[in-house]
């Protein structure tokens, strides 16, 4: 029976996406479909392939569970996506996928910290995992307010920012930095941002290192007028200055595969050079001026 769900799925789904594609698609006869508008309409299509296969069999096998079918559904979205029907196979590219998500992200941490540490060396700055601060605060080596303490520790235990800058003042270790640091920040911009503006609001200072910061890069097309609009959307996030975003949600941004500066996103080579200039701004602001440190403040 479920070999009999799965085939049925399949041809439901498959129908669907090609019947929704096409209506899609229909009045580009005679022209080419941008790769941008191609990436929507297989979003679209795919939804309605779900959608439809679903109900149909819901229909047609109404004595299987629910999550049955809709494991159908999802080998047959994945066959499609990949032309892979044995689900042994599938699952181990997945969860490959996930284990490199998982250690890559980890790694571009411990590189952040260890450029930093070499650039930052000797001037009382350095940047420290979060790991090593939750140390720190239970060895009670942090010197920082009673407040400033209460509040680190719900971000360590929230595990939302990944390393911490420390300021090292007459033998005491004060933390005035919170970064994020994403070798994809795209998709989770938006729940990363928001974090950053409690940090800022709180007087740290709030900074996000990004690997790979495509999603930055205005089309060399007009014709991806889409793509400019998304591209702009991002940028405001950053930067603010637009309706939805009119203030910034971070200090700064470093890009390491960017070579503009856009206000508040910065491109960063392997020397780190903008980094070290902006952390020990940051650093003196946070420790003469920080009643004046919210997130107006921008490094020169």
């Amino acid at each position: 029976m479920k070999e009999n769900c799965y085939k049925f799925c399949l041809s439901a789904y498959k129908n669907e996406y090609s019947r929704s594609l096409r209506e899609l698609t229909k009045g580009y006869k005679g022209r080419k479909v941008s790769e941008n508008k191609m990436v929507s309409f297989d979003r679209e299509a795919q939804k309605s392939a779900i959608r439809i296969a679903i109900t149909k069999a819901l229909q047609e096998f109404p004595d299987e569970a629910v999550v049955d079918l809709w494991g159908a559904i999802y080998r047959a979205h994945l066959f499609r996506k990949s032309g892979i029907s044995n689900m042994e196979v599938i699952s181990k590219v997945i969860s490959a996928d996930q284990s490199w998500k998982k250690s890559s992200g980890h790694a571009f941490e411990e590189m952040v910290k260890e450029l930093s540490s070499l650039v930052l060396h000797g001037t009382g700055v350095e940047v420290i995992l979060q790991r090593d601060l939750n140390t720190l605060i239970k060895a009670n080596e942090i010197a920082n307010e009673p407040r400033d303490i209460s509040w680190l520790r719900e971000q360590i235990k929230a595990n939302i920012f990944d390393l911490f800058c420390i300021l090292n003042i007459d033998g005491k270790k004060y933390c005035f930095g919170c970064v994020q640091a994403k070798t994809s920040i795209r998709d989770r911009v938006t729940r990363d941002r928001e974090p950053s503006i409690h940090a800022m609001q709180s007087f740290f200072w709030s900074v996000v290192f990004v690997l790979d910061g495509d999603f930055l890069r205005l089309p060399q097309s007009e014709t991806k007028s889409e793509q400019t609009q998304e591209v702009a959307k991002f940028v405001s996030m950053i930067n603010g200055g637009s309706n939805e975003f009119p203030e910034n949600g971070w200090h700064g941004m470093y890009v390491l595969s960017s070579k503009e500066q856009r206000d508040r996103i910065y491109p960063l080579t392997m020397d780190f050079d903008i980094f070290k200039s902006h952390a020990l701004q940051a650093a003196e602001q946070w420790q003469k001026r920080r009643q004046w440190f919210d997130r107006k403040w921008k490094a020169d």
